[in-house]
């Protein structure tokens, strides 16, 4: 689909606030065709995928950022991995009959639901991971809220101390379509600069609370227009406060698994464990992310 799988970055009353405009589509949609989840747990991995291609939008590395959930709920675990590249990858893990049972009993059996309904409590996690000889950065915070929007912005309001807001959409398969879609945007206020065109505290005040009506104006029918690229949304709810669209990122699918890495971890398992892993001498290894299926004969893990 056309003007999408990009993330734009733009800022508005003259650097005061920064935002964010993402929608995805491919990249979603072959995330989904590796896995064959049931619907509902589509609706969690689509939207925990553009939350986390959204916060990792926001700041500057060069490596691994990764959006991980731990819960008790049917959908337990949800993990998303955005490379400073624009490479995505994501999974979970769901249990059948307890996602069966939590829908009957809120009358929602086989409908899409916002994802911390079905990831039960827990927590979310953002991780960092730049590379050797770089300090590991985590965020954490608990899976409270009506949806992932909320449990964000919490993590900023009691972590980062930065003025944020968002809102997420997804677009599930319409008709015969099995194409699924998914888009947030997000604007936050910048530190102040001292400068001065620095707004006063009432103006500051009253223009972030324009910029967060205008954010909330937006539909999601104008979100997952293909014909609007990401500069005619923009202008539409910007264009009297000094918009300026200053990047875009576009993102794809990539998984980071390899023979040779699977091989390694398998070696680092004793014997007795490789022996009841084996079947007919030879031990079966599937990537959660992408499904990739990986053969090795027993002998050349424990003869190395």
């Amino acid at each position: 689909m056309k003007n999408f799988d990009i993330c734009t970055s733009f800022h508005i009353d003259n650097g005061a606030f920064r935002g964010r405009l993402i929608r995805l589509n491919k990249v979603i949609d072959t995330i989904l065709q590796k896995h064959g989840y049931p619907l509902p747990v589509s609706g969690v991995i689509a939207e925990s995928s553009v939350l986390a291609a959204m916060l990792a939008s926001s700041i500057k590395y060069e490596g691994l950022f990764t959006l991980q959930t731990e819960s008790n709920g049917p959908v337990p675990m949800v993990v998303v991995d955005v490379k400073s590249d624009g490479t995505m990858r994501a999974c979970a893990k769901f249990d059948e009959e307890h996602l069966k049972k939590s829908q009957a009993l809120r009358k929602m059996s086989g409908e899409i639901e916002p994802a911390p309904h079905l990831m039960g409590e827990g927590r979310l996690a953002f991780t960092v991971d730049q590379g050797e000889n770089t300090q590991l950065y985590q965020g954490i915070v608990d899976l409270r809220g009506k949806n992932l929007s909320e449990c964000a912005l919490r993590y900023f309001k009691q972590s980062e101390q930065i003025d944020t807001d968002l809102q997420l959409f997804i677009l599930p398969p319409q008709g015969e379509s099995k194409s699924w879609s998914a888009a947030g945007i997000m604007i936050q206020k910048m530190p102040s600069k001292g400068g001065k065109e620095e707004l006063d505290e009432e103006e500051a005040k009253e223009a972030w609370n324009q910029a967060q009506v205008f954010m909330h104006s937006l539909t999601a029918d104008e979100i997952f227009n293909a014909d609007l690229n990401a500069e005619d949304i923009l202008h539409r709810l910007y264009h009297n406060n000094n918009l300026v669209i200053t990047k875009s990122i576009e993102y794809k699918f990539g998984c980071r698994c390899n023979r040779e890495k699977l091989l390694n971890t398998l070696r680092s398992f004793d014997k007795e464990e490789i022996e009841h892993l084996a079947e007919d001498g030879k031990i079966t290894a599937e990537c959660h992310f992408c499904g990739e299926k990986y053969v090795f004969d027993k002998g050349e893990i424990i003869n190395h």
